[in-house]
């Protein structure tokens, strides 16, 4: 694999919802959530963010390649009860991907416990002995003969988890440089994988809020082609 060079995106942060509590944005692919140890990695989405709307606090994150939806603490208060939620596995998460090969089983759950790959990191592995338990459910929205428009569910939140899980069933997700085979990479610049949909329980109002942003790779069903 080639030396990584980090080169984030200049585009403006969009926000798709916002109050005196949190925010929820949506993350460019190619971007870090949170700033990183080395000093050209200190460009990031909470860092662009607190530019705009003063100290920020980071509730979860998503890995760099990785697109889409990203909900953000204005107050300790709210990320305590939003970081509760997430523990309790209350909040719901849908991501949108592309993957390699037709998928003939429309939906299902892998489940493969996971583990940090020291030697190698910053990728995961499946490990059955000493890893923790990882859960994502998937749902096929189309297949195509030599690619598959599907969503993801994960129940459990492990660093890589869609990337591996959908590796381990042979269906990579184009553009990973981390687990896909050649073919599957070289299909797309950039990662396939976009967390289009948020669904939480608000800290202060508690009324249910749901956020959907489509990637920008996304096509309906109705106009795919092969």
């Amino acid at each position: 694999m080639p030396e990584f060079i980090y080169q984030p995106p200049h585009q403006k942060i969009e926000i798709l919802f916002n109050d005196d509590d949190l925010l929820v944005a949506n993350k460019p692919s190619g971007l870090l959530s949170v700033p990183g140890r080395l000093t050209q990695h200190k460009d990031n989405l909470l860092t662009r963010l607190e530019l705009d709307f003063g100290t920020l606090h980071c509730v979860h994150r998503l890995d760099m390649d990785t697109s889409g939806l990203m909900l953000v603490a204005r107050n300790k208060k709210t990320l305590s009860h939003l970081a509760r939620q997430f523990q309790q596995r209350q909040i719901q998460k849908t991501y949108q991907a592309i993957v390699y090969g037709k998928m003939e089983i429309d939906h299902g759950e892998i489940s493969a416990p996971l583990i940090t790959d020291w030697p190698n990191r910053p990728r995961q592995k499946i490990c059955e002995k000493t890893g923790k338990a990882a859960l994502t459910a998937y749902q096929v929205i189309k297949a195509c003969p030599n690619k598959t428009y599907i969503e993801l569910y994960p129940v459990t939140g492990r660093s890589h988890q869609l990337r591996i899980h959908m590796q381990s069933i042979n269906h990579p997700i184009l553009g990973c440089r981390f687990y896909a085979h050649k073919k599957a990479q070289m299909a797309s610049e950039r990662l396939m994988l976009h967390a289009a949909k948020l669904g939480f329980i608000h800290p202060q109002t508690e009324q249910q809020i749901e956020i959907e942003n489509n990637a920008a790779f996304w096509i309906y069903p109705s106009k795919l082609t092969s």
